[in-house]
């Protein structure tokens, strides 16, 4: 017993010694003025530590420290960059000893980072490691000594705690100033290869948007140092901004994360997020350990109204601006260069989505991008009782891009087609349509201009909404019998059976040479343009009655049989112009008139 007294008398008497020694005789403040002084000659910067460090004993070893500051470059309007209000660290001594690190506390209070970026594209940055460029490379043998000399056999923190955290960046060339507030990052026991929970709440701005996040979940870090895996973290956003429909955006995340550093790739499984009624789930795997990183991602979306998240015109002042903003941005092509800094392999599916008052159901779509080259294999959708699919190919590996497409509709309502996108009321019919085609460029202007495209297409059982050709013909013939009472009474419709044709596009006009248009009581046949720039149409048809001009219950063969009748159509895409050529009208029924008269007299004279 006296033996284990004294041992324990000694063990005690050690553990003063060594805290006299460390409060008394090795004093951290006579190191202060070599921190600052190595600090101005790596950096050129002055730091700056006001508060004494101190000491702390109970129930830990430990250090703390405060009123850090670090300065900006000469020149920059805010003259502090970085600045701490607090910083804690307590170690357990006698772990230590056997290379196992059990930190009781980690605390970082009032960390400020101001960060500026000069006119001339200088930053805060700038200067922090210059030096440290220089530093020799270590030999194998010294790296593998630094490697084990950070070994770890245990790794226990009873927790971190990182408080009123902000991080601003004031764009000289912009007047454009972004700030993150970290109001708290906690992270509860930790060791490792267990799991422990993170959670942190933050706020950003940035010009004309707000963004409120918290997050909270399970992180754990393997023994090696290589694995991090992050499960079910919950993440809740708050986005305020001008443009978003109702002035907020409230988005929902559900997530698990595997990050391999040995293999350098990161996994990630989306089990749910919301934002805006639209739901999504997926996966999400990234390989970034080549100098091209890769990103597979398959996802399954609910309904889009992307009518509901678009921002709506406020009044003609705001269209006006909006115009001329488009008009500058049309004269810059757009840069793609972020095409060659990833590979993707895309797989989306989509239940509905609406856009310009356009419904389209069961979209698909797959995409493969290498090398800044995007191909879509798969593009599809269900829209208006039909089906459309499609093929393209965007080439953004240069600075013009080009593009390839295949597109074919099928069984499409093209009535309604045409009324929700454009409220056009003009063709009626179910309507099957393919078009293939090419261009470079996507500036607006160009993408018309240097379109290169063919197809053909089909409309069964339609109408032309707006005229009624037969009735027309009626009319005028009616006039130049003398009617003039005549006038257009009917529908303004005119139906027919089947209209066909093919097109092909250059240089912003879309050629139509063989449009044949056939129904009960007349054909229309002819060619004609559409000016995909100006809208304008210019179209030469010929119509010829085949059949009782009544009706199709019209028992007697019309007078105007067989009479090619000339029909011009002009005007603009939205607002067409029908016209008919009476010349032909009144030819018609002079001849008319002329056989009647000779029947008439050959009857008169005994019909020789």
């Amino acid at each position: 017993m006296k033996i284990l007294k004294w041992f324990l008398i000694v063990v005690l008497a050690s553990l003063a010694a060594l805290v006299i020694y460390i409060t008394v005789i090795f004093d951290p403040n006579d190191f202060k003025p070599q921190i600052v002084q190595v600090v101005n000659d790596k950096t050129g910067r002055e730091l700056a530590i006001e508060s004494d460090l101190s000491w702390t004993f109970f129930p830990s070893l430990g250090i703390k420290l405060g009123g850090i500051t670090l300065t900006n470059p000469q020149g920059f309007k805010s003259p502090t960059m970085v600045s701490v209000n607090q910083a804690v660290a307590e170690v357990a001594l006698m772990p230590l000893l056997k290379k196992e690190v059990q930190i009781s506390q980690l605390n970082l209070d009032g960390l400020t980072l101001a960060l500026e970026t000069q006119t001339d594209g200088s930053s805060s940055f700038d200067g922090l490691n210059t030096q440290a460029g220089a530093t020799e490379t270590p030999d194998a043998e010294t790296a593998s000594v630094q490697a084990h000399s950070v070994t770890l056999s245990k790794l226990d923190i009873g927790g971190i705690s990182i408080t009123n955290t902000e991080i601003s960046n004031f764009d000289h060339k912009t007047n454009a100033k972004q700030v993150l507030n970290l109001k708290s990052l906690i992270l509860g026991r930790f060791q490792l290869d267990e799991f422990a929970p993170l959670e942190y709440e933050l706020t950003a701005s940035m010009p004309n948007l707000d963004i409120n996040s918290t997050g909270a979940g399970q992180i754990k870090i393997s023994n090696s140092l290589q694995h991090i895996t992050i499960n079910d973290f919950v993440v809740s956003n708050l986005i305020t901004a001008d443009g978003i429909p109702n002035g907020s955006l409230q988005a929902n995340l559900t997530t698990s994360v595997e990050l391999a550093l040995d293999k350098q790739t990161m996994n990630l499984a989306l089990a749910s997020f919301s934002a805006a009624d639209v739901n999504a789930s997926g996966q999400l795997d990234i390989a970034f350990g080549q100098q091209v990183p890769t990103i597979a991602a398959i996802l399954e979306v609910s309904d889009i109204d992307l009518d509901e998240l678009l921002p709506q015109s406020t009044g003609d002042d705001s269209v006006a601006t909006k115009q001329e903003s488009s008009n500058a941005a049309s004269t810059v092509e757009p840069d793609l260069t972020v095409m060659k800094s990833v590979d993707l392999d895309v797989s989306i599916k989509v239940k509905s989505v609406k856009v310009a008052n356009v419904k389209t159901q069961n979209w698909n779509f797959k995409m493969v991008m290498q090398r800044g080259i995007a191909n879509v294999s798969d593009l599809s959708a269900e829209l208006y009782g039909g089906v459309i699919k499609a093929t393209a190919t965007l080439d953004g590996s240069n600075k013009i891009a080009k593009y390839e497409f295949d597109k074919r509709l099928s069984g499409v309502d093209i009535r309604a087609l045409l009324m929700d996108a454009a409220e056009v009321d003009m063709l009626d019919g179910t309507a099957n349509f393919n078009v293939a085609g090419k261009g470079n460029s996507l500036l607006p202007d160009n993408l018309k201009k240097n379109l290169i495209a063919n197809g053909q297409f089909e409309i069964a059982d339609g109408a032309i909404h707006g005229v009624n050709i037969p009735q027309m013909i009626r009319d005028a013939k009616a006039k130049l019998s003398g009617d003039l009472a005549s006038g257009t009474t009917g529908e303004q419709k005119t139906d027919f059976t089947s209209m066909t044709g093919s097109f092909n596009v250059a240089q912003g006009v879309v050629a139509n040479p063989d449009l044949n248009m056939a129904s009960p009581l007349i054909r229309l046949t002819g060619a004609g343009t559409a000016n995909i720039i100006n809208e304008v149409l210019d179209y030469k048809l010929t119509s010829s009655v085949v059949g009782s001009l009544e009706g199709q219950g019209g028992n007697e063969r019309d007078a105007l049989y067989g009479v090619e009748i000339p029909v011009a159509i002009s005007g603009t895409i939205l607002e067409p112009k029908f016209a008919l050529d009476t010349q032909a009208l009144l030819n018609s029924t002079l001849k008319e008139k002329t056989d009647e008269l000779k029947d008439s007299l050959l009857k008169k004279f005994g019909g020789f």
